[in-house]
């Protein structure tokens, strides 16, 4: 992450997809962060998790399942560990599961089981790094990745606006309402913590190749990182509570 250097990143659902190619990007990052802490459910299955943090020093590979309370707290001390009195400069809430239901398909039961793992996870496990959130604020000034953030992986799938523009959309209604509903925690939290100098937003990487994207996603992972990246090194005030892409273009809500 360029310009103000973001010492620590706290990534979830790192073991494939968005959240690989994230630790894989800021593996490779000059400079790169002090700390790139990547979480799993299960680490020991994370063989290419386990092979960059054996390549790379900074990177520190931890179990986290989002939906467990006991998980999370054990994360947290442990995180708290490494990074000590510098706290966490960014928290990526990028762990999140998808199930194919259009309405004649979705049941109550599939609702909210995607809830909890795509909204209700990502505000508790917020919740939970933010005395560590704000200790990294105290030590800055300005808004953005160098001092603190939140970053809520949404999706183009989330606007409520773009609900006949995108038909495809309509066979993951699980998924969809539950990352509008992540929006407005965006808004909530980015609203609440503007005083201790957090920022937050939720961001759409793209229409990416990855086991939840499918074949028929225009965009490789290798390419989507950079500019990924590059939106979160120059986040500040001006984006507090907004929805952007992967090339830091404004999204309707």
């Amino acid at each position: 992450m360029a310009q103000q250097r973001c010492r620590s990143v706290l990534i979830t659902g790192c073991s494939r997809g968005i959240g690989l190619g994230l630790v894989r990007g800021l593996a490779d990052a000059s400079p790169a962060p002090d700390w790139v802490i990547a979480t799993c459910r299960y680490p020991e299955k994370a063989l290419e998790l386990q092979q960059l943090s054996k390549q790379h020093s900074h990177i520190k590979l931890l179990q986290l399942d989002v939906v467990c309370e006991n998980s999370i707290k054990k994360v947290v001390k442990e995180v708290e560990e490494i990074l000590g009195d510098k706290g966490l400069n960014c928290l990526i809430n990028n762990a999140g599961i998808n199930v194919v239901a259009s309405l004649e398909e979705v049941t109550a039961e599939t609702m909210l089981t995607i809830y909890e793992t795509n909204t209700v996870a990502q505000l508790m496990v917020t919740k939970a790094f933010l005395p560590l959130l704000r200790k990294a604020a105290q030590l800055s000034t300005g808004m953005g990745c160098h001092r603190a953030a939140i970053i809520n992986m949404s999706s183009l799938a989330a606007s409520m606006q773009l609900v006949t523009a995108n038909e495809m959309f309509l066979k993951v209604y699980p998924y969809r309402i539950a990352k509008t509903a992540l929006n407005m925690i965006t808004r909530c939290l980015a609203a609440d913590l503007k005083v201790d100098g957090i920022l937050c937003i939720s961001l759409h990487p793209g229409w990416i190749q990855t086991d939840m994207g499918g074949d028929m996603a225009p965009l490789q992972i290798q390419e989507a990182i950079p500019g990924i990246l590059s939106v979160l090194a120059n986040l500040s005030e001006k984006d507090n509570g907004s929805f952007l892409d992967g090339q830091g273009g404004t999204l309707p809500w």
